[in-house]
């Protein structure tokens, strides 16, 4: 073939082995740290539940050695070999360790001691991230974005060029994958119309081989597609090993004749031993050997796992020392859809002819500026898309400042309206810290394509935290307005425009402040239930410390730290000071001399209008708090991600 003028990059692993640590029971406390096997375990097999139970141990394994106390070996010295312009394939059945090795090979595990292999030099898990892209059996897409969006946004993160020369690259790169017909409609989920299953895997393989990977992983790429639709998957995958010179790797649990044909090798594993390693031919000799008839109706690999057991007990020798010499492919066997490759393939013959150290020369391809403002775009569009977080909060909030409005219409300025007003203050800050919980659902699900993103490297955590920080300003500020406007002149508080913009800032500090809650709750929480039980218990507690229902000096000593660190108690006190300082003020009349002032009765507990300021810088440190402590979890939880392999992180 022309393209194997080029280099190329051949992966071999030699004699790879991993264990795992299986706890001898569940203790109350992993309920924060794994997922309750709902929707994120969908589609998954029973080999990610066994294989992600805890991280690898340090220390090599002997041969055959099987399952003691409470360590588990999940691969046992496995050696393979995957070449340039050809696709290698690892099947076994449910627990066999292919997604285990997998993860080893895309740098996302590390096996005990270096024992993977580029080019024949020894390779570490940062060299393995930065030459290999890495396809999830899960879709982790946004479903509101269109297919053309979604790789662009993934080009911009990925690579350094300028806006036209990306735009032709992702117009090139959908021609490829076959969704020029498709590029407009959104990915779309359970709730959003979109592209169909095959479509969505196809976008998946596009986000990872956007910046051109010389290895292509992809974990069960035809999982839960129908026949055709894995068919088409793998013809794809061929031409592009074979038109691009990529090394690809994938794992697949059952495949059909058309398939198997496509295949330049299998590594079969059983219990986390290699069985067989070489062409599909060379099983079929293997299995004739051992008077093990193939039925016509059965391809070879189906049979091969039906018959584990019996090629357990003669398994090759040569296996524990290496993988064989495979031999080279047959013109035969390349696939008609090259031609498309060959069409639009964008300077990969100066790719693959470099070596492999300019693909290590620099960790990310933008600057953190960059990075933040292309997240930001992405941000918006999924914001305003989301009907549940704009639209329906934008209603909401309109509606909710006009009916409190018309309940508390033109409140009576003495003493009597003064507890109204207290009352009313404090079912606003109930309404708005506590009606914020629906974006929950939408942080986890953009916490998941986070940890994807980062643990290859698109993008910075940091950029992120800095992106969702932003996107909401603007938006909220919108809704503090809709809110504040028809309440605060409706129910007649301190008739002064500077009270009223005080009144307006104090809502929008308020809305920020439930944000950046739900944004920390949704990094440590592993789930839906868990993180709205969690908001919903600490916004309870800072509610009932806040200073309404029990003064401070009431509160016992032990929980006296609740009340100052209560998310209730300045804004409170923010609304008490902006709408009780006026001097003029006064609360009750006697003969036409003023008995009680709203000054008077803010120095008894302790409020003056040197607060004002005070309150309003206090939950502004309240908010860069919670978004630091977001960023960590997130940061710890990414790292995760790159050392402790995506499955384990993502759950």
């Amino acid at each position: 073939m022309k393209g194997r003028k080029g280099g190329g990059c051949e992966v071999e692993a030699r004699r790879v082995s991993y264990t795992i640590r299986i706890p001898e029971k569940t203790r109350p406390s992993r309920i924060l740290s794994r997922d309750d096997g709902g929707a994120a375990g969908e589609g998954k097999g029973e080999e990610e539940e066994k294989d992600r139970e805890s991280p690898p141990l340090q220390s090599p394994e002997k041969e055959g050695e099987e399952e003691r106390g409470s360590i588990r070996h999940v691969l046992k010295e496995v050696s393979c070999t995957a070449k340039p312009w050809e696709i290698l394939a690892i099947v076994g059945p449910s627990g066999a360790g292919k997604s285990t090795l997998l993860e080893i090979l895309a740098g996302k595990l590390t096996p005990a001691s270096p024992s993977v292999f580029l080019n024949g030099s020894p390779a570490h898990s940062v060299q393995l991230q930065k030459i290999s892209g890495y396809v999830t059996q899960r879709d982790t897409l946004f479903p509101l974005l269109t297919v053309k969006e979604t790789l662009l946004f993934s080009a911009k993160l990925r690579l350094q060029l300028p806006a036209g020369a990306v735009a032709a690259k992702v117009a090139s790169l959908m021609r490829e994958l076959g969704l020029e017909q498709v590029a407009d409609v959104r990915i779309g989920d359970e709730k959003v119309r979109g592209i169909s299953g095959g479509e969505k895997r196809r976008v998946s393989i596009g986000v990872d081989v956007v910046h051109d990977p010389r290895v292509l992983i992809l974990d069960e790429p035809t999982s839960g597609l129908d026949s055709m639709g894995a068919h088409q998957i793998v013809v794809m995958l061929k031409a592009m090993a074979e038109a691009r010179g990529r090394t690809i790797i994938l794992s697949i649990h059952q495949p059909g004749f058309r398939i198997v044909k496509l295949f330049n090798s299998v590594l079969l594993l059983a219990a986390g031993e290699a069985l067989h390693h070489g062409t599909v031919d060379q099983l079929q000799a293997q299995l004739d050997s051992l008077g093990l008839q193939v039925p016509l109706h059965v391809n070879v690999l189906e049979f091969a796992i039906d018959a584990i057991e019996t090629l357990q007990q003669h398994r090759p020798r040569h296996l524990q020392r290496g993988p064989p010499e495979l031999p080279a492919s047959n013109k035969k066997d390349r696939c008609t859809l090259q031609h498309l490759f060959q069409i639009s393939r964008v300077a990969d013959e100066d790719v693959l002819a470099g070596g492999l150290d300019a693909s290590f020369s620099s960790d990310y391809a933008n600057s953190r500026l960059r990075e933040t403002s292309i997240l930001t775009h992405r941000y918006l569009k999924n914001v305003f898309r989301t009907k549940e977080l704009f639209a329906c909060r934008t209603i909401q909030m309109l509606v909710s400042g006009l009916v409190l409005g018309s309940i508390f219409y033109q409140l009576d300025s003495g003493g009597g309206g003064a507890r109204e007003k207290v009352g009313l203050f404090a079912f606003i800050l109930t309404f708005l810290l506590g009606c914020t919980t629906e974006a929950l659902p939408i942080f986890l699900q953009e916490r998941e394509i986070l940890m994807k993103e980062t643990s290859c490297g698109s993008y910075r955590v940091s950029s992120y935290a800095l992106a969702n920080g932003i996107v909401f300003l603007p938006f909220l500020l919108v809704l503090a307005v809709l809110f504040a406007a028809p309440l605060y002149w409706m129910a007649g508080l301190h008739r002064s425009l500077s009270a009223f913009f005080y009144f307006v800032l104090l809502i929008w500090l308020i809305l920020y402040t439930a944000n950046s809650v739900v944004v920390c709750f949704a990094a440590m929480a592993p789930n839906f239930i868990v993180g709205n039980s969690m908001i919903s218990g600490v916004m309870g507690a800072f509610f009932l410390f806040s200073g309404y229902f029990i003064r401070k000096e009431e509160i016992p000593g032990f929980w006296v730290f609740m009340h100052y660190v209560s998310l209730f108690k300045y804004p409170l006190e923010g609304l008490l000071v902006n709408e009780f300082s006026d001097p003029g003020k006064c609360l009750e009349y006697s003969g036409g001399v003023c008995l009680i002032s709203g000054e008077e009765v803010l120095r008894q507990v302790g409020l003056g209008v040197e607060s004002r300021w005070r309150n309003v810088a206090i939950m502004v440190c309240f908010i860069l708090l919670y978004r630091f402590l977001s960023y960590i979890v997130l940061r710890c939880r990414c790292r995760c991600a790159h050392r402790g392999g995506l499955r384990r992180a993502l759950t």
